[in-house]
């Protein structure tokens, strides 16, 4: 039997700030698309050891394994930038992406500064997850 984590990453969710309507939004899609009902749920701060070891820990146990969250545009959003430690990889600006999101905040009259331009980067990865 598939046995799937969802590992959630954010402060705001430790400390209730938020509530975490992603792990049941990918729980009830994951129950009832594909009949299978995750085993773990994990909850873990902007924090690279936390992270790291969240992933190490579900890399044992689960064959699949969603992350959501510490995505945003703060400096305390670590989660690609400790993604690519851990998978040995790197960020890739995605220039289609970048010029719609530049467009967007030039029509609002605003700047895309520094950590918004960060936000059109994925995660290339050379090996299979």
């Amino acid at each position: 039997m598939i046995k799937i984590e969802i590992i959630t990453i954010g402060d705001e969710l430790l400390i209730g700030q938020i509530v975490d309507s992603n792990s049941t939004w990918i729980a009830q899609q994951c129950s009832n698309i594909i009949g299978i009902k995750p085993s773990w749920f994990s909850t873990v701060g902007d924090n690279y050891d936390d992270i790291t070891n969240a992933i190490q820990l579900a890399y044992k146990r689960a064959d699949v394994i969603f992350i959501s969250g510490g995505l945003g545009p703060t400096n305390d959003d670590i989660t690609k930038t400790t993604l690519c430690k851990f998978f040995n990889s790197q960020l890739v600006v995605d220039n289609d992406v970048y010029q719609d999101i530049e467009t967007l905040f030039k029509n609002r009259g605003f700047a895309m500064t520094p950590l918004n331009a960060s936000q059109v980067c994925y995660l290339k990865t050379q090996t299979k997850c």
